[in-house]
């Protein structure tokens, strides 16, 4: 691969497209209006065709200025169509995205027939062309789309860095907002105001179809990440920039490995933003399936150990401990556990040393009798408070005290004592057993 400094100002001006993006993007997620994006992106085309067929010219201030407008037009309507029609947001949007973007292609074709305006740049983007339109800047030649893009993206951080408290309120509770005197229509049309701006700005580096994801995909990935909203800002940034450069990075090099040239790079930047937020969404901390699919696993081992705890306890009460197969079988049977989830319990619990084989079976140990105690005892003070205050059938007991021995920890165990007046014995005549402290039984 060689690097030219075409290359270095294509990155440039694809990371400050991204930054301007992904800092309102973060808003849209929260506000759930990824889709509003969308159809600004895409609602923008009739004002570009438009104010070249008004004008005449392709100046980028004029082309600039007609998208815009059409792009404010977009959240307006949609918003009035929204509240004045009685239609579910989502359907406004559908509305409004589809008959603008369907009149933006027509009089793009139109326009088309009288200047060279390549409807595939509008869709896709020409990033690649950026270095060509230069602008000279205290004797530097610098690319006009990065002057653009990086004046946006100073805006967009002034507006957030400005209207950040508002824009946090309106966006997680508007009712709270309008109590504390925010009008949170405003703060909602400023935000639509800035979004048709930043698209209009990244319009030309990736077109209308490819915005959207540099605006929605690293603010959706850092919200995965982090439920701040300050962080998430910030990491949806920096996620943005990354795609940006390995998107670059990766249309000139992945090609090559099936024989081709290169590719073209705003869809690159596109792919790239969707592969981190895979990523992410598998191995986020708190959020990923990874993590979530472990967490539960995790929780499924301890309830399945407090089950076999409950269920040795149980057995060398009944004296019936003489089979360690059959006594295998019913465990698995009564916790309902499946093979893996059943053996994992049962190591852990050995490797913890509460339980131990011994000839005739399972025996616990005096810590496993210590945590098989607790088990029991909030399990049958459960069954002790709900027939005695919900007035549940004495058949009815042990399903939902099945439930409640695994949420309950010593302070509640102590408040069920206290209420039911610390019962010897549950509804069914059994033993329920006394607390077991560190020191011995209390």
């Amino acid at each position: 691969m060689q690097w030219t400094s075409l290359d270095t100002w294509i990155v440039v001006t694809g990371v400050l497209s991204a930054v301007s993006c992904a800092l309102l993007g973060n808003f849209m997620v929260l506000r759930r209006l990824s889709m509003m994006g969308d159809a600004i992106s895409h609602a923008v085309l009739p004002g570009l065709a438009i104010a070249f067929l008004v004008t005449g010219s392709r100046d980028s201030v004029t082309m600039f200025i007609g998208a815009a407008i059409v792009g404010v037009l977009t959240a307006v309507f949609t918003q009035s169509i929204h509240y004045l029609g009685k239609v579910e947001e989502s359907a406004a949007m559908g509305v409004v995205f589809t008959t603008l973007f369907a009149l933006g292609l027509i009089l793009i074709v139109r326009a088309a027939d009288a200047v060279d305006l390549d409807p595939g740049c509008v869709l896709y983007g020409a990033i690649e062309l950026v270095p060509l339109d230069t602008k000279s800047v205290l004797g530097y030649e610098i690319p006009r789309a990065a002057l653009t893009t990086g004046l946006v993206a100073i805006i967009n951080i002034l507006f957030v860095v400005i209207f950040y408290k508002e824009l946090k309120l309106t966006s997680f509770d508007p009712a709270l907002a309008t109590t504390l005197g925010i009008n949170s229509q405003l703060m909602h049309y400023l935000l639509m105001t800035a979004v048709a701006v930043t698209a209009v700005a990244a319009f030309e580096c990736v077109g209308s179809i490819l915005v959207i994801a540099m605006m929605i995909v690293p603010a959706a990935s850092a919200h995965l990440l982090t439920d701040r909203l300050h962080t998430m800002i910030l990491v949806s940034v920096i996620l943005g920039s990354a795609s940006a450069v390995l998107g670059h990075v990766a249309a000139i090099t992945v090609p090559k490995i099936w024989g081709f040239e290169d590719t073209n790079t705003a869809g690159m930047i596109a792919v790239v933003s969707g592969v981190i937020f895979f990523i992410t969404m598998l191995a986020a901390p708190r959020h990923g399936v990874i993590s979530k699919v472990l967490h539960q696993f995790i929780l499924s081992v301890r309830i399945a150990r407090e089950d076999i705890l409950g269920l040795v306890y149980r057995f060398e009460e009944m004296g019936v401990m003489d089979n360690v197969h059959e006594v295998k079988r019913l465990m698995k049977q009564l916790t309902g556990t499946g093979p893996l989830l059943y053996a994992t319990a049962v190591a852990s619990l050995r490797h913890d040393g509460k339980i131990r084989l011994v000839d005739q079976g399972f025996q616990l140990s005096a810590p496993g009798k210590k945590a098989a105690n607790s088990v029991i005892r909030s399990h049958r003070l459960w069954e002790s408070y709900l027939h005695r205050y919900l007035k549940y059938p004495v058949e009815h007991l042990h399903f939902s005290a099945e439930r409640l021995e695994h949420v309950t920890d010593d302070s509640m165990r102590e408040r069920l004592a206290t209420r039911t007046d610390s019962p010897t014995v549950d509804p069914h005549g059994k033993t329920i057993p006394e607390e077991i402290s560190n020191g011995g039984r209390k």
